[in-house]
């Protein structure tokens, strides 16, 4: 499933990418804009951090406090660190299903210029939410290695 994710992420960041050159190129060479290429960006840029929340996450890679936790007795350091993953767990899941209930009140909404539907455009930050809450419940048992965390 990991590697599933980290070949869809890349595929999203290259459309990331491609798409305002593509946007660039078209108006810039050729005098003619692509319709609705700022929205699919957006759209791509969404689909990219949500989809990508997860991996990070596990890697380990989010923003710590390292030093600080480090600095504590290990018997509070491990109570902080229980605190936080109950934290992250509650506010993850709370965001995803805030998410699911906005998609289902909103099924029929579409973006305007693609067309786009709500519950894709918005299901990519719903899955960021779930795959995160479902993350740090992992993390609960086996907390990650992270190669090197950026701190604080």
């Amino acid at each position: 499933m990991r590697r599933l994710l980290e070949i869809l992420c890349v595929l999203l960041l290259a459309a990331l990418v491609a798409v305002p050159f593509i946007q660039v190129i078209m108006r810039d060479v050729f005098g003619a804009a692509i319709v609705g290429a700022e929205e699919l960006t957006r759209f791509l840029l969404i689909c990219t951090v949500f989809i990508a929340y997860p991996l990070v996450i596990d890697s380990g890679e989010n923003i710590v406090m390292g030093e600080l936790r480090e600095a504590l007795p290990p018997r509070l350091r491990s109570m902080v660190g229980m605190l936080i993953s109950v934290c992250a767990i509650t506010t993850c899941g709370f965001l995803a299903w805030v998410t699911v209930d906005n998609i289902s009140a909103n099924l029929k909404n579409a973006t305007p210029t693609l067309k786009i539907p709500f519950w894709l455009f918005m299901g990519a930050t719903a899955f960021g939410f779930a795959g995160a809450c479902l993350v740090h419940l992992r993390h609960l048992r086996k907390p990650p290695q992270a190669q090197s965390s950026v701190t604080l």
